[in-house]
């Protein structure tokens, strides 16, 4: 499934959600709440008559405090912000909604709307026409089953890093990005031909995935409504098979080592030993800072289909269990959907913008820009809960071929086996 972004139109005005509003307006009166637009009339709001809690990490927090009072001012609903270590925020969700306590809204990873759905904590959200002013990838992240579930803020995904004093021109291919670094590690001018991050008993199956993808070997197929079909298990076949051919070829080589961690690997890169480095824009800080010359590239292919990463959303979901869910509704769409909350988000986060007017505004930083181009060709990563099943098999049967460990056309069929039956429980 390839997703890319919408064009946008410069001169469209912001539009609240008409039937959302409307609604939320209606609601509220009945509530006895104020029911001004924002920066509308002069008049003074109603009384506090209701509080929204947000659970949110300390960035997050920090840049949601203006538009929380704004709501305040406009609505009359007081939004408590309430500072929560962000892994911790999905699992204690999910235990407290049932019990009726928990959050009207929390700030969360677009692949926990799967099970958050599963478990019956999560409410649809209601974006009407202003779904076209998002990334078409950010909005398909927040759905599941043909229906948006969260209020997409960020966007983000990996690309090859390249250091241009070694490797002055893109490559093409994976397999032309290896010939010119295995060349300059055969000159003396660099050590590793390629660096990706990996585990010793997991390798890293987020970052290979690009590989696989354009070997044509997807996770899963997905269904009429575009969501990822669990049933559908896409992995094997010719395709993945010889992906793991692929992978024992690198292994190898050298090309691929689980030796080099994560962190080893960004250190070899900022040494200057390596002309590529597949990363994502969390890792550019520490490049700046050690004075490599670089530039991210399009991830070459492997195969004859696009080299596709996961994409990864970020954004804000409402609880079922919310008493003041079309309030919440509210403070999503209208509020924490403009231009002004989602600039300010990715000020505080780095990571490019969902709404698309954001999003153009910071391709004036050269690296969200090329790494956006990337990300609008990729795909999101499965949001359905039977992805829980995939990662750890998928991962060290990578470990596995890259070492060396047997035949990968078996190993990769034997995954593949051991996924089913653990899907189908």
């Amino acid at each position: 499934m390839t997703v890319k972004s919408h064009g946008s139109n410069p001169g469209r005005s912001r539009r609240l959600v008409t039937t959302s509003a409307i609604a939320a307006v209606a609601a509220l009166a009945l509530a006895g709440c104020s029911t001004g637009a924002p920066g509308a009339g002069d008049e003074a709001p109603a009384e506090d008559t209701g509080t929204l809690t947000v659970w949110l990490d300390a960035d997050r927090l920090d840049a949601l405090e203006d538009v929380a009072a704004r709501f305040k001012e406009d609505r009359g609903i007081t939004v408590k912000l309430v500072n929560k270590d962000f892994g911790d925020i999905r699992d204690d969700f999910i235990t407290q909604v049932p019990t009726g306590k928990g959050p009207d809204i929390i700030v969360g990873a677009h692949d926990w709307l799967g099970k958050l759905v599963q478990n019956g904590v999560v409410a649809p959200l209601e974006l009407g026409d202003i779904a076209g002013d998002f990334q078409e990838v950010a909005v398909t992240a927040m759905s599941y089953e043909g229906q948006t579930y969260g209020l997409p803020y960020s966007v983000e995904n990996i690309a090859l890093v390249r250091n241009t004093d070694l490797a002055p021109e893109a490559a093409a291919t994976f397999d032309e990005a290896i010939a010119t670094g295995s060349g300059l590690v055969e000159a003396g001018t660099a050590e590793y031909p390629f660096l990706v991050g990996l585990d010793p008993a997991a390798s890293d199956p987020y970052h290979l995935y690009p590989l696989q993808a354009s070997l044509g070997a997807p996770v899963f197929g997905v269904d009429e409504n575009g969501t990822y079909d669990a049933a559908n298990l896409a992995l094997g076949g010719a395709a993945g098979e010889a992906f793991a051919v692929k992978l024992a070829e690198l292994g190898a080589s050298g090309v691929l080592n689980t030796n080099i961690s994560g962190d080893i690997a960004l250190e070899e890169f900022n040494a200057g030993k390596a002309p590529y480095y597949l990363t994502g824009p969390w890792n550019l800080p520490a490049i700046k800072d050690a004075g490599i010359a670089y530039a991210v590239d399009p991830i070459p292919t492997t195969g004859d289909q696009a080299a596709t990463p996961f994409v990864g959303v970020q954004g804000f979901y409402v609880s079922a269990q919310s008493e003041n869910a079309l309030a919440a509704n509210e403070f999503l769409v209208n509020y924490l959907g403009t231009e002004e909350v989602q600039t300010a988000l990715y000020e505080v986060g780095g990571r490019a913008p969902a709404l698309l007017s954001s999003f153009e505004a910071a391709q004036g930083d050269a690296d969200v820009a090329a790494f956006g181009a990337v990300g609008a060709d990729g795909v999101p990563m499965p949001n359905v809960p039977a992805m829980d099943a995939v990662w750890a098999d998928w991962g060290a049967t990578q470990v596995a071929i890259i070492n060396g460990q047997g035949d990968p056309v078996a190993l990769w069929q034997a995954m593949v086996t051991s996924i089913e039956s653990k899907i189908a429980g």
